[in-house]
């Protein structure tokens, strides 16, 4: 059987794909059919609060892995992707590296921060909030820009992934929401982002431990993928509203974020554009990112730089986010190659080989044409 060549075949399937399945099974526990539950009584399996029998709840292992697992498999998740984060990086790749991390997240930041200013910033137009706009826009598909710019771009566009990965994660989010006013603490920026630096460093230290982590960016995906889902219900996917907010984010993140990563490229006097476009998604464990921020407020509560009021906001609206930032991830996954195509053509017809490093140089001049100049003279 090729299981996973078919989830493969979804735009980020390994995050989308048990999400959906995580969901359906949490869907079908909430509606508490009288047959299940009888089995699951039969079986032995503890009551919960409120009385009901889930297969999901059922302890054990199983509760832990299937149900409850998000927060910690979604650290251990930062570990390792801070393991990757290579600090040894070109010149030419540093520096489209940071204008595209650079620009990519100041225009998820100025559309946040917009859409705060016009909208409802928790529950606005189409159920979209500024976490939801923020996480989706800032978050990029890593492994698809690599695979793009690894067949029409060039080896500086590929380097750029190093700085890029500083993007992966709830980091800029969270650092958004502390320039938004949203009150967390030094301790709840430390206590979610911990593991990322200590990855981080391990990685620089020992390049060993750097390919010992490195499975652990992939493998981890669709266990708190799954994780998160048992934690939502399908209907917010069918939710119209929901849907609607999803493509939105889906067209500001490519639109946007991709044609302001083009201008500072033109700026920036960069011919080729191909790595701006392939950069203009949004990143399947960006559906993580809601959950790590609920994660970082109930730390603010606890210390009591957040009430529990806006605790509880962000908390209702984490389903609501992951939903919306899940669909942004496929339909940007679809737009990003075609839009990458299309470049590389128009690019082709100007004479541009985005696969080539495009530097000017001043050409030398030959000592016939040195003895031509000054015999002119």
């Amino acid at each position: 059987m090729r299981i996973k060549d078919t989830i493969e075949k979804v735009p980020g399937g390994l995050m989308v794909v048990p999400l959906l399945l995580g969901a359906t099974l949490n869907t079908i526990d909430q509606m508490h059919i009288p047959f299940v539950m009888k089995v699951l009584k039969f079986l032995g399996a503890p009551q919960t609060e409120d009385g009901f029998y889930e297969f999901l709840r059922i302890g054990g292992f199983s509760q832990e892995l299937f149900k409850d697992s998000a927060l910690v498999l979604i650290a251990l998740f930062l570990f390792c992707v801070g393991s990757q984060m290579n600090l040894k990086v070109g010149g030419l790749a540093l520096k489209k590296g940071f204008l595209l991390t650079s620009s990519k997240y100041l225009t998820g930041l100025a559309v946040g921060i917009a859409f705060g200013f016009f909208f409802d910033p928790w529950h606005g137009l189409f159920g979209l909030s500024a976490l939801a706009i923020i996480a989706g826009m800032t978050n990029s598909n890593s492994g698809m820009y690599a695979a793009l710019t690894g067949q029409y771009g060039n080896r500086s566009d590929v380097g750029g992934l190093s700085i890029l990965a500083i993007n992966d994660g709830p980091f800029l989010t969270l650092l958004s929401l502390g320039i938004l006013g949203t009150a967390l603490p030094m301790i709840a920026f430390i206590a979610v982002l911990l593991p990322l630096g200590i990855g981080m460093i391990l990685g620089n230290l020992d390049p060993k431990m750097r390919e010992f982590l490195k499975p652990g960016e992939v493998i981890t995906i669709p266990f708190f993928a799954f994780a998160l889902g048992a934690g939502m219900n399908l209907a917010n996917f069918l939710n119209p509203e929901v849907l609607a907010g999803g493509l939105i984010l889906a067209i500001l993140t490519f639109v946007l974020t991709g044609g302001m990563g083009v201008l500072v490229f033109k700026v920036f006097k960069e011919k080729s554009y191909i790595a701006p476009i392939a950069e203009a998604s949004t990143a399947g464990n960006a559906a993580a990112t809601p959950a790590a921020v609920a994660a970082a407020a109930s730390v603010a509560v606890a210390s009591g730089a957040m009430t529990t009021a806006e605790f509880q906001a962000i908390e209702n609206i984490v389903p609501i986010a992951t939903a919306q930032i899940s669909i942004s991830t496929i339909t940007t996954s679809l737009l990003c190659p075609l839009g990458v195509i299309l470049m590389d053509k128009y690019q082709r017809r100007k004479g541009i080989d985005g696969t080539k490093e495009l530097i000017e140089s001043k050409p030398k001049k030959s000592k016939a044409s040195l003895k031509e100049t000054v015999e002119s003279s």
